[in-house]
């Protein structure tokens, strides 16, 4: 699987990203539900395969599963996403502590605001921000940004210098999205434009989509603009099928 440039981070991923969040809050998820061996052995599989962007959150517990999977594999060849729901100082830098012990890494790639729904989140997680952008200057974080869960959100996130990331809600039919895609398509181009990395989540509608995968994964591919797209899988199954749709497609250079 070719691996794309993300934004102006200076990280290079794969198209296709593993989710470990489907559903996910309160230290669990679809994926976290699977078993330890179970999502361990998943995470392996996607590197097998050529995928080296795994989503991540404190919310979903998988950070222990990363870490674990991350074993035997050399730490520049996979690009680890997670997110914070911490809102100052204090708590980010706590975190990203915390983050690096669970996760078994002496740096993280991306750190997201997590689940950011706020039109004015740049100025009430400013000091959050703060402790990422100082995490950055120190090495500890490559890039930042946050996941969008409004409209008002992601417009902020496009004129806001301190974000390198977005995590956005994009899928045909507009299920769980934060507006119509004729809205959010646009927004994602004008991130893209200023050098922001974008990828995209919910491409398969929470599952409402899944009866043609390829279909969903087109339509979220040819976005200009959109770097990637992460998949919350539950199977080596599903991982075939949806690496072999995206490999597919780079050869027709969507």
């Amino acid at each position: 699987m070719e691996r794309i440039r993300f934004g102006n981070t200076g990280l290079y991923v794969s198209r296709l990203a593993i989710g470990t969040g489907t559903h996910g809050w309160n230290g669990r998820s679809l994926q976290t539900d699977l078993g330890f061996d179970a999502l361990v052995g998943l995470l392996r599989a996607s590197a097998d395969r050529g995928v080296n962007l795994w989503d991540s959150a404190d919310q979903y517990g998988s950070h222990k599963h990363i870490r674990e999977a991350m074993k035997g594999l050399k730490r520049e060849e996979i690009v680890i996403i997670t997110k914070s729901t911490s809102g100052d100082e204090r708590g980010m830098k706590q975190d990203l502590d915390r983050f690096r012990k669970e996760l078994g890494t002496d740096y993280l790639d991306v750190v997201l605001l997590h689940a950011i729904a706020d039109p004015k989140w740049n100025r009430r997680k400013s000091g959050a921000m703060d402790a990422l952008a100082r995490a950055k200057e120190e090495g500890i974080v490559r890039a930042v940004g946050i996941s969008s869960h409004s409209i008002g959100a992601l417009r902020t996130a496009i004129s806001e210098p301190w974000v390198d990331v977005v995590l956005v809600r994009i899928n045909y039919a507009g299920i769980d999205m934060d507006a119509d895609p004729k809205v959010v398509i646009p927004m994602i181009r004008d991130l893209a434009e200023r050098g922001k990395a974008v990828y995209g989540m919910k491409v398969l509608g929470c599952g409402r989509l899944r009866g043609d995968p390829e279909k969903a994964i087109r339509f979220a591919l040819g976005i200009p603009g959109l770097s990637a797209i992460t998949i919350g899988m539950v199977g080596r199954d599903e991982l075939e099928v949806n690496a072999r749709i995206v490999e597919g497609l780079e050869g027709h250079r969507v």
